[in-house]
């Protein structure tokens, strides 16, 4: 019988390996065999796997490459097939082109380019760009490790190779897809070309702002710099630091962030070894002065440059896909009315005389209420394209600011009418102690339509303090302006903001009382269309009722006084046409320096049919640059643009909402019967007066020294009679009593005023009538001189030290939070500490 072999054994055990046994095999090695076995096979399939992924990934680079190659061949020669987009009126009229290739791009040689023009470019967009093959695969991955961190996309990975295929041969969608054509077509034009000669393309081909494509274009341009050997290193950083966004980074539009954006190519250079220190420190101070090349007499500018802004940010297109992409973009402007607003703005009789080359400077909007469309828009009197907006920049807006924050708030709560009844006594909220102008003594109860009119600050105040500061947030928020948490305090109430508002968030909140509480989204763009008539984007945002229509009505009502006689801004007034609005001005705020001068003057004012705002003002002020007038001129220039304007309007009338309360059924009757005697048995000046009819009603009262110039107010009774104790010898004293309604915060005409005199005896002379009195000085008529108010600085810096980065193109004011020691009033000896808390 033959012995069993040794597969046999083999196979036992292996079957008793699958039975689950746990034997250490038959002594020679048997056992091991069968993990061998499993250890070749796995190398087997992992040989096979990485195969096949090897094979997959030359085959992919080989379709990318193919794909890339592709539409390189196809698409060559399309170097420079841009067709200019085309703006058109409200009438569909075409008031411009956006750009025009034939003259804005000079092509430039490699060899003529300077190697530090090259190498600035370089190590700003893509410092491995003589390394990689078209993709960067290594700044992917920091891109994408970034992202990962930032929980979104923070970081872009372009190289130059790619963002040369998307600008010649891609369109602007935005996908993955496109994504990947752009990596294959820029390893495709790495197979074809060298990198001198993608360099070079590139250069010229890059898109620098203003209609300008090519660093030789640009250099002119922005320079006046024909030999690109002669541009010095802050203005080649200038220009290497425009493609991220030449809207943004432009140095005529935007000197402060070019300079920014300047200092970042810097260093990038100096990182990289390509500049020493000092060329970077220096490089980084040099000041922009705008070119002779950029100084373009050209039509509708401020207008255009708006409507550029609002395209890309409305369809997520770039400026220059916008501008080279035959586009017909349909806007809102009445180029009419713009006409005559750009006129009057080259008017220099219509401004004060400056001392020096800063000319005083002015913007205005110009909006239709009723559906939200910018009308006409005046960026500043020299203004150029894409340059300084001033219609978009903040600015202190004084009094002009007291609708928003003061009374339509109270308005809004239906406790207050135009006819009840505000304080306009000299006093202090916790350490906040505001003033009226020196002008305007202090009356003390007054109707809410006459502290408006003559733009009484204590008034202003009072009122916030009484509705509460949250109330005045919350309203403001309401018409588009946001302020914040370091705006919570009493100097809101006069137009005292940490970083103002701009001529057109002003525009916009007044387009809201002249639409029956109804808000619109400013805009200047009707609809886009593309080259095939296809639409990308049309308007169609609906209002919003952010108001009562009462409060809406009671405002315009308010605000009518203003522009009549006795009001602050008559000068607004337009013959045959319904004119309200408001004035507003803003000290100098400079740190030791008194004078009566101003920043910022305005006016804010609508009819039936229009709305609009306008400001003057220097770009920067200090001492020698200063308005020696008011808003008045301010006013003026409202009604000399408006006037013309409206001549094409069709005359319109406020409409009266239901609900509306007319004063007459709202008066209380004034307090008769007042008699004053001095009582010696508990040393006091008794008063005894008549009741008044009503529900509710309680009495204040009224007093004032003799050396005093105002009345304050001594207390609040329900009953007739009253006994003030709080005397000295030797003065004299007048009184008068108010009858108030709390419910509707309505108080009486203040009633006939008596005088009694104490003796140092402590006894009195007879009290006396109207005769005899102390009485109020009666308010000025005509055109008086409005309340003032701070503008905000930065603590402890003065406005007259703030760096002006280029002439003529300075930053905007703005600041920190409020400063404590902020004079708020005209002729205010004192200063203005804010207050912590106050009444929500």
């Amino acid at each position: 019988m033959n012995q069993p072999t040794v597969p046999s054994r083999s196979s036992s055990a292996e079957r008793s390996g699958k039975s689950g046994s746990k034997g250490k095999g038959n002594g020679n090695g048997a056992g091991k065999r069968p993990r061998k076995g499993k250890k070749k096979l796995a190398l087997v399939w992992l040989f096979f796997i990485v195969l096949i992924a090897i094979v997959c990934a030359v085959v992919g680079y080989l379709l990318v490459i193919l794909n890339g190659e592709r539409i390189l061949n196809a698409n060559i020669n399309k170097l420079n097939l841009d067709k200019a987009s085309i703006v058109v009126d409200r009438n569909g009229t075409e008031v411009a082109k956006l750009y025009n290739a034939e003259g804005n791009r000079e092509f430039a040689p490699i060899s003529t380019i300077p190697k530090v023009v090259q190498d600035a470019f370089v190590a700003t967009e893509d410092k491995r760009f003589y390394e990689h093959n078209g993709v960067d695969l290594l700044g992917i991955g920091r891109a994408l490790v970034k992202d990962v961190i930032a929980r979104s996309a923070v970081e872009g990975a372009s190289t130059i190779t790619q963002q040369l295929a998307k600008n010649l041969f891609l369109n602007a969608d935005k996908t993955i897809f496109r994504k990947g054509t752009e990596a294959s077509i820029a390893l495709a034009l790495e197979q074809k070309m060298t990198k001198p000669e993608i360099l070079e393309l590139y250069l010229n081909r890059i898109y620098f702002g203003k209609g300008q494509y090519g660093v030789k274009t640009a250099a002119k341009y922005y320079f006046d710099v024909d030999d690109l050997e002669e541009l010095e290193l802050w203005q080649i950083a200038t220009l290497a630091g425009m493609p991220k966004a030449p809207n943004t980074y432009n140095p005529i539009r935007n000197p402060e962030k070019s300079m920014e954006r300047r200092s970042v190519v810097l260093k990038l250079m100096y990182d990289q070894g390509l500049i020493t220190e000092k060329e970077k420190e220096a490089a980084a101070k040099e000041v922009y002065k705008p070119s002779k090349a950029s100084q373009v007499d050209d039509k509708y500018l401020a207008f255009l440059d708006y409507v550029l802004d609002e395209a890309q940010e409305k369809t997520n297109l770039t400026e220059e896909e916008l501008r080279s992409a035959g586009y017909i973009i349909t806007t809102t402007l009445d180029t009419k009315a713009q006409t005559i607003a750009e006129k009057e703005f080259a008017n220099a009789e219509r401004f004060e005389k400056s001392v020096d080359e800063q000319i005083v400077q002015g913007a205005m909007v110009i909006m239709n209420q009723h559906d939200g469309s910018l009308v006409a828009m005046v960026g500043g009197r020299d203004y150029k394209a894409q340059g300084w907006n001033r219609a978009v920049k903040q600015r202190q807006p004084g009094s002009s600011f007291k609708p928003i924050i003061d009374y339509g708030p109270a308005l809004e709560t239906g406790n207050y009418f135009p006819w009840s009844t505000v304080q306009d006594v000299k006093q202090c909220f916790g350490d906040y102690c505001p003033s009226n102008s020196n002008r305007n003594q202090y009356l003390g109860a007054i109707p809410m339509s006459q502290a408006i009119k003559e733009s009484r600050n204590v008034s202003a105040v009072w009122l916030l303090n009484e509705i509460g500061i949250g109330k005045g947030l919350e309203f403001a928020n309401r018409l588009g302006i946001e302020l914040g948490k370091e705006d919570r305090n009493l100097s809101i109430a006069l137009g005292g903001l940490t970083h103002g508002v701009t001529p057109l968030q002003m525009a916009r909140a007044y387009s809201a009382f002249a639409n029956g509480g109804k808000l619109y989204e400013p805009h200047s763009v009707l609809k886009i269309e593309d080259v095939n008539g296809k639409s990308i984007y049309e308007f169609n945002e609906k209002p919003e009722q952010v108001m009562k229509e009462t409060t809406a009505h009671y405002v315009t009502e308010l605000l009518s006084g203003v522009v009549q006689k006795g009001g602050t801004g008559t000068r607004a007034a337009i013959s045959g046409r319904t004119v309200v609005g408001k004035t507003g001005t803003t000290q100098a705020g400079i740190p030791n320096l008194r004078t009566s001068k101003n920043r910022d003057v305005w006016f804010v004012g609508y009819t039936p049919e229009l709305t609009a705002s306008v400001w003057f003002g220097y770009d920067k002020t200090d001492k020698d640059h200063l308005l020696d007038g008011s808003s008045g001129q301010a006013a003026s220039m409202f009604s000399a643009v408006m006037s013309k304007v409206l001549e094409g309007y069709k005359k319109k009338s406020f409409p009266v909402p239901s609900g509306v309360q007319e004063e007459e059924e709202q008066k209380l009757d004034a307090v008769s019967g007042l008699m004053v005697s001095y009582s010696p048995e508990t040393v006091s000046v008794d008063l005894l007066w008549t009741a008044v009819p009503g529900e509710e009603i309680t009495y204040r009262i009224y007093r004032k020294e003799a050396a005093e110039q105002e009345f304050k107010m001594m207390a609040e009774v329900e009953g007739t009679t009253y006994d003030d104790m709080a005397l000295l010898p030797d003065q004299t004293y007048t009184y008068y009593v108010t009858a108030y309604q709390a419910s509707k915060s309505l108080e009486s005409e203040p009633s006939d005023q008596q005088t009694i005199t104490v003796t140092s005896g402590m006894e009195t002379t007879p009290p006396t009538g109207e005769e005899g009195e102390e009485t109020i000085p009666p308010v000025e008529t005509g055109e008086p001189t409005e309340t003032t108010e701070p503008p905000i600085e930065v603590p402890g810096e003065s406005p007259s030290q703030t760096p002006t980065p280029s002439e003529g193109v300075p930053p905007p004011e703005t600041s920190e939070s409020p400063s404590p020691d902020i004079p708020v009033t005209e002729g205010d000896d004192g200063t203005v500490p804010l207050v912590g808390t106050f009444p929500q």
